[in-house]
């Protein structure tokens, strides 16, 4: 069991920037990647249809034999993640925006989230957001259409760039000096943020607190692949693999797969 793969699904090719996290900690494991690309983004669709994806994703990885699944989606994980827990006998790892170590390092006390519409909209958002209102001012902001634009392959367009500045000038205007990303895809847009915000504001993901928190799942669970040898990666999406794979570099092949 220790040597079957970790999957990660995400509705698109954002979750990768979660998976290079994961493959740093731990380059002994196999993992598998399943980009649902097709249906990119969650965030609009209703809860309903996205534990339907989730399910599907799950069931998918499940068959080829993954012993932890990451959901590598913060919409999948506030709205799909407790249903998946309750009826898959294996763990899974949930990703969440990083407002608690933002709102807690704040100087000015105003940090901005830009996250998906089914994010931002979610329960678990909610509760999160709520337990740090006294700590923080925490402003939210649906980045509409940048998913969109990174699974067409336009990242640095400037189509991004101008929809970006829409997104962060009221937030600058309002005093932020913490910039949470809300979404796994837009760990890609940090090039852009760096050249876009002023310098004193800080960029923040959940990227290594996931990989943290997975390699301790795996080490309760005795999970831990404790080879030697580095750990390979099948990287699969529904969509158009050329724009994952010029995520990833040359060194990995994407493949194409229908489901």
């Amino acid at each position: 069991m220790n040597k079957q793969p970790i999957g990660i699904f995400d509705s698109g090719v954002g979750g990768t920037s979660i998976w290079k996290e994961i493959q740093t900690l731990l380059p002994h494991e196999n993992m598998i990647y399943l980009a649902d690309s097709i249906n990119a983004p969650y965030g609009p669709k209703g809860k309903e249809a996205i534990i339907d994806l989730s399910i599907k994703n799950t069931e998918y990885l499940i068959h080829k034999g993954c012993k932890l699944i990451v959901v590598a989606c913060n919409t999948a994980t506030t709205n799909a993640i407790d249903y998946l827990r309750s009826q898959y006998d294996l763990p899974f790892i949930g990703i969440e925006p990083a407002i608690k170590p933002a709102a807690l390092q704040s100087q000015t006390h105003n940090i901005g989230i830009l996250a998906t519409k089914g994010t931002l909209s979610s329960e678990l958002f909610h509760k999160t957001s709520h337990l740090f209102a006294n700590t923080a001012n925490i402003l939210e902001q649906e980045g509409n259409g940048i998913v969109e634009l990174i699974e067409s392959g336009n990242l640095y367009s400037d189509e991004m760039k101008a929809l970006l500045k829409i997104y962060l000038n009221p937030m600058v205007e309002s005093g932020i000096d913490y910039l949470v990303l809300g979404c796994t895809h837009y760990p890609y847009l940090i090039p852009l943020l760096i050249e876009l915000l002023p310098k004193h504001i800080k960029i923040i993901d959940s990227g290594e607190a996931v990989a943290r928190h997975t390699k301790a799942v795996l080490e309760q669970n005795d999970l831990l692949n404790k080879t030697s040898i580095l750990g390979k990666t099948n990287f699969f999406t529904n969509g158009k693999p050329k724009v994952m794979a010029s995520l990833l570099g040359k060194t990995h092949t994407v493949s194409y797969l229908k489901f």
